[in-house]
């Protein structure tokens, strides 16, 4: 009995201890300040920190009501939470190792065998009936048990970030779309009202025709310039349209089941301070999943060097047999056994060798893999930064454009009014007016894009993880 409490003892001992290399976050060089913002400071990551309704920071309340949606109806968010779902069944599976099996059994049989081992008419019939219960377990004595759930654990982790960024790029999406089709609106306003002014212009310019003042050539020319701002309207009905269905496929609705009104307004462009802390961008869901992935394929360096061990696993059944029922369950009938078994490869042709290194390789991936989501997104806050500070600058001057742009035309139709400028002269200055409004409708539209890519790069509403 001594020896017996003993075994079990160095079992139980044995059993804490894990083979493989404990998990350390890798190391990555970062600038001590963003190139286009201020200083930032050293952060922990905060992924499972709540983003908030960053897109109400625009104040728009149809766009409010649109991402709402997106996380109730998107079928990728389905699809990510249900990846979520599945790691986590799998991590039961993983901790269900730990303990013992337990299974039960009853069978029974009925027949006749002879002296000689075969059946002999005339010989008595036998039945037989055998209850049992059988359990087993291996002590998780070099860690495999261990790693694996500690990978599992992992990658539960990572899907719960896959489903933030899921969620996250398919808000900041519909934003973007939602923007252009405002861009679209307010432009399809402009060209309807500028052939509104041809219209009138060729109205003009035929009576001057009539009367002998032009010629047929100003006709011509004022009739087709109508005509292309006509069509510049119509074919920014291409693009808004295939903008309302890929926005009605981001909140899970049939295109042909949905439709935006038309909206002659821009949304506000908030303002984003200067000095960005780096713990905006711990808040990325990207990061984080590259991240536990890391620490998912380290533990699995463990389980395969866990193999180059030799494997203890305890057995042991507990039963009854008998050849009727009323005397089954009784002392004389009960049979049992209990013992263990060791197992260790002694050789495979270096096939343990090669899983292991597998595995190495595959944590070497992930490192460089995380090493590049965070190169990535470094990136992406300085791409964005970039472009609203010089796009910022670019509106400023566009609008002073804008503005001579439209002085020129109303002097050079008075000029033309006037007998002293051909029409062709007009229609050159209408033109170049329209131009540059258009312009800066681009421009506001591009402004509102990267300022929303930017929020989305800085892991949701910066306004609340800055409090």
């Amino acid at each position: 009995m001594k020896k017996a409490y003993f075994i079990l003892a160095a079992i139980m001992a044995l059993t804490g201890c894990m083979v493989g290399p404990d998990y350390r976050k890798p190391e990555i060089a970062t600038p001590a300040a963003y190139k286009e913002a201020g200083d930032w400071k050293v952060a922990q990551p905060q992924d499972d920190a709540s983003r908030g309704h960053w897109w109400e920071i625009y104040a728009d309340a149809d766009l409010n009501s649109l991402v709402s949606q997106v996380e109730i109806s998107n079928q990728n968010i389905a699809a990510a939470a249900a990846s979520y779902r599945q790691a986590q069944s799998l991590l039961g599976v993983a901790q269900g190792s730990y303990f013992p099996t337990l299974t039960g059994s009853v069978s029974g049989s009925r027949g006749a065998i002879g002296s000689s081992g075969t059946a002999v008419a005339g010989t008595p019939i036998h039945n037989s009936v055998r209850p049992s219960l059988s359990a087993s377990w291996e002590p998780d004595l070099w860690g495999q048990i261990g790693r694996n759930v500690e990978a599992s654990k992992a990658s539960v982790q990572a899907s719960n970030a896959d489903l933030g960024n899921a969620l996250l790029s398919a808000q900041a999406t519909l934003v973007q779309s939602y923007f252009q089709l405002r861009v679209d609106d307010v432009e399809k306003q402009l060209l309807d009202q500028t052939s509104v002014a041809y219209e009138r212009s060729l109205q003009i310019t035929k009576n001057q025709y009539e009367a002998g003042m032009v010629g047929r050539v100003d006709v011509v020319q004022a009739e087709a310039q109508l005509k292309t701002t006509q069509a510049q309207a119509i074919d920014l009905g291409v693009q808004r349209a295939q903008l309302e269905h890929a926005i009605a496929v981001l909140i899970g609705k049939a295109p042909t089941d949905f439709q935006i009104k038309p909206t002659y307004a821009l949304p506000a462009l908030p303002q984003i301070p200067a000095a960005l802390p780096s713990e905006l961008l711990e808040r990325r869901p990207d990061i984080a999943s590259a991240e536990r992935r890391v620490e998912m394929t380290n533990a699995q360096v463990g389980v395969a060097q866990a193999a180059f061990f030799p494997s203890l696993t305890l057995s042991g059944s507990y039963g009854y047999q008998s050849s009727g029922l009323s005397q089954l369950l009784t002392a004389p009938n009960s049979f049992w056994s209990l013992g263990p078994t060791f197992a260790m490869t002694l050789f495979n042709g270096g096939a343990l060798s090669a899983q292991k290194q597998a595995a190495l390789a595959v944590n070497d991936n992930s490192v460089a893999m995380y090493r590049q989501a965070v190169l990535a997104a470094f990136q992406e806050v300085e791409d964005n930064l970039a472009a609203l500070h010089q796009l910022a600058d670019e509106s400023a001057v566009q609008q002073a454009a804008e503005k001579l742009a439209g002085e020129a035309q109303e002097l050079t139709e008075n000029q033309y009014k006037a007998g002293t400028v051909s029409y062709l002269n007009v229609v050159s200055t209408q033109a170049s007016a329209l131009n540059a409004r258009r312009t800066s409708l681009n421009i506001a539209g591009r402004r509102l894009a990267a300022n929303a890519v930017l929020v989305k790069a800085l892991g949701g509403d910066w306004q609340k993880a800055m409090k």
